[in-house]
């Protein structure tokens, strides 16, 4: 993790995001004074479940895996978050501790944002705060369906769920699936490493995916929404 300061080239002058566009020009001034721009390495924990939360993060650059932890060490992935999106928002509605980890797959710009400034704008701008209850309230609704997925579709069903939905992210990011392990698959699709593996290579056989190194390309996408609908 590095902290970037304004002589960095990578130094963040305004924030361009859709969301901030809302804030009038005193609440842009006070995001500015409580942001600190951050570069997180591959590998690094943006995040940490259980621990104190006192800032909320917004993805500037690079992609992040959300994911709750278990016993055992054991772990099941919630999302891939991508730029433009926040990690955190719960701790501003609820709580101090961030309830879920996240980890960086490629090197990744990130804004902390204070907490109490994200709060004091949302008090003071309905548009604002209207836009983060809505993203708030898209990211319950993808866990309610990702409980669902969980609690009652096969491992097909949900390996495929889970190649589905990492492919949607290949068109703006085409290097996705090299950035993930089959570990990381796994846990997308609540199995084991091995399991997933033999999953694969099962598909691949059949030509319904095809693997190349780490990389994953869909050959048959019809074939998984019914695999995912059937579960």
């Amino acid at each position: 993790m590095k902290t970037i300061t304004a002589q960095d080239i990578e130094y963040l002058c305004d924030i361009n995001a859709p969301c901030f566009q809302a804030l009038a020009p005193k609440e842009m001034d006070l995001i500015r004074t409580s942001k600190t721009q951050v570069q997180f390495r591959k590998g690094d924990n943006l995040t940490k479940q259980g621990t104190f939360a006192s800032y909320v993060l917004f993805m500037a650059k690079g992609l992040a895996i959300q994911y709750v932890e278990g016993d055992n060490n054991k772990s099941f992935n919630l999302r891939i978050i991508q730029p433009g999106e926040f990690v955190g928002l719960s701790s501003v509605f609820s709580g101090n501790t961030f309830n879920y980890s996240s980890i960086a797959i490629s090197d990744c710009h990130v804004l902390l944002v204070e907490k109490s400034a994200i709060s004091h704008v949302i008090e003071q701008n309905g548009m604002f705060g209207l836009g983060l209850i809505r993203r708030y309230t898209e990211q319950n609704m993808n866990l309610f369906e990702t409980l669902r997925t969980v609690l009652y579709k096969q491992m097909m069903g949900r390996m495929a769920e889970s190649l589905l939905y990492i492919n949607t992210m290949k068109e703006h990011y085409p290097e996705v699936f090299t950035l993930l392990s089959r570990k990381h698959i796994a846990d997308f699709a609540a199995i084991t490493t091995e399991s997933a593996v033999k999953i694969l290579k099962t598909l691949d056989k059949e030509g319904i995916i095809k693997l190349d190194g780490k990389d994953i390309s869909l050959l048959n996408e019809p074939y998984l929404h019914d695999l995912k609908l059937k579960g």
